[in-house]
């Protein structure tokens, strides 16, 4: 199956076309991680073009730190989560609360001198659950639902 990826760099997309982009099915599990980093976390969301084989994504930053990056597909998304070396070994000591599919992502990732890049491409909710575990390794929660949100265009 492709990653049919937004490719296209002189046109910005659209929320609604990101939406469209995603379909239905994907469209239920992205809202459902941007609800977990606006709830959790007060990284701003941007959108940005990763170049020709990437695409248009949402890159949550803050202070020059990236938290993630949604890159929208159709009829899915992958995210990318670089884990530093603690963040790596947190992740093999609790092998057992990660799915098949996300810690086999994990295992082939190869380890670079800036730390291990998941590329996770979400299939199914409980994909989801296994990319907010790997975040709140990387970086504990702070609780931020009772603050408005600035990302509400990423909800779609």
């Amino acid at each position: 199956m492709g990653f049919e990826r937004i490719l296209e760099k002189e046109r910005k997309p659209t929320e609604k076309e990101i939406s469209r982009h995603l379909g239905k099915s994907a469209k239920g599990l992205w809202v459902e991680l941007v609800s977990f980093l606006e709830e959790n976390y007060s990284f701003s969301p941007e959108l940005v073009f990763g170049g020709a084989k990437y695409g248009w994504a949402i890159r949550y930053r803050k202070s020059g730190k990236t938290l993630c990056t949604l890159l929208p597909e159709a009829g899915s998304f992958t995210t990318l989560v670089v884990l530093g070396k603690k963040e790596v070994e947190e992740v093999e000591k609790n092998e057992a609360q990660f799915g098949e599919h996300v810690f086999k992502v994990f295992k082939e990732a190869r380890q670079f001198h800036d730390g291990r890049w998941l590329w996770i491409r979400i299939l199914k909710r409980s994909d989801i659950c296994d990319v907010e575990r790997l975040l709140s390794i990387k970086k504990r929660p702070t609780r931020t639902e009772n603050k408005p949100s600035n990302a509400s265009h990423n909800r779609l």
